[in-house]
């Protein structure tokens, strides 16, 4: 009865130790697994790490990107500040030349008419001239008719004469300033023609002024646009890398686990 009781518990140690030997093979199995598991996990860490290194060289090169974008946009920004004081200058400029075109057309008209009254006193001295010449020529013909009036005739000759000859003096000054409200106006058409000259330049420069402009204003928005497309780019690199040290972290923990589980079939 002994040796049956013995037997017996010899089978059911048997038993136990086949149940436990097969239960060693399935978590050796397991541990197999998790260690392929276990190397994957450490081969996508390791692409992970590359990957990350390379996507922080390309931020880095982005940061770089957009520093030297917003020098160019504070240059530019600069520029057209520059720009818009020099377009503010040119206008203040074109309009003093257009008050100065301005007040040139009225001197010039003034002297126009100052001209015409002038040519009008001219016209009025060489009529009285043709009649005093006239007016000469009577008395001429009147003292050949008569020889007694000779004394009286002779005082109104002198008295004519000397009228005359005022009215011809008077006439010189009048030619005098004739000539000179003539090339005086001459200067002053001149000048206006200098004037209306430099306005058409100026109104081209500030034309030109105004594209450029433009152009500049147009390249800054574009730059804004790129730059706000950057930004956006860093944002889904810096979600992309949050999101890959979130599985970096992951992977860490389940390592850990694994170590664990490891270790404790170790001890068993």
């Amino acid at each position: 009865s002994t040796i049956q009781k013995q037997r017996q518990e010899l089978q059911l140690l048997i038993a136990e130790l086949k149940d436990r030997d097969k239960e060693l093979n399935d978590m050796v199995a397991v541990h197999q697994r998790q260690l392929l598991a276990w190397e994957d996990d450490r081969q996508k860490i390791l692409t992970l790490a590359e990957r990350c290194n390379l996507l922080n060289n390309e931020l880095n090169k982005r940061n770089e990107i957009i520093k030297s974008l917003t020098k160019k946009l504070k240059f530019l920004e600069s520029q057209q500040n520059d720009n818009k004081t020099t377009l503010e200058n040119t206008q203040q400029k074109f309009k003093e030349l257009s008050q100065k075109a301005t007040d040139a057309s009225l001197h010039c008209q003034a002297l126009e008419e100052k001209n015409q009254s002038l040519h009008c006193s001219v016209l009025e001295l060489s009529a009285k001239t043709g009649q005093l010449q006239a007016r000469e020529q009577e008395l001429l013909t009147m003292l050949k008719l008569k020889d007694e009036v000779i004394l009286e005739t002779t005082d109104h000759i002198t008295e004519f004469t000397s009228k005359f000859k005022k009215l011809e003096s008077a006439l010189r000054v009048a030619k005098t300033e004739e000539f000179s409200l003539n090339k005086e106006k001459q200067d002053l058409r001149l000048r206006l023609k200098d004037l209306i000259l430099e306005t058409n330049k100026l109104k081209d420069d500030l034309c030109e002024k105004m594209k450029e402009n433009n152009k500049q204003q147009e390249e800054i928005l574009h730059l804004r646009q790129e730059n706000s497309c950057l930004r956006n780019e860093l944002a889904l690199s810096v979600e992309k890398a949050k999101r890959k040290d979130q599985l970096l972290q992951s992977a860490k923990s389940k390592q850990a686990r694994t170590d664990a589980e490891l270790s404790s079939l170790r001890q068993v």
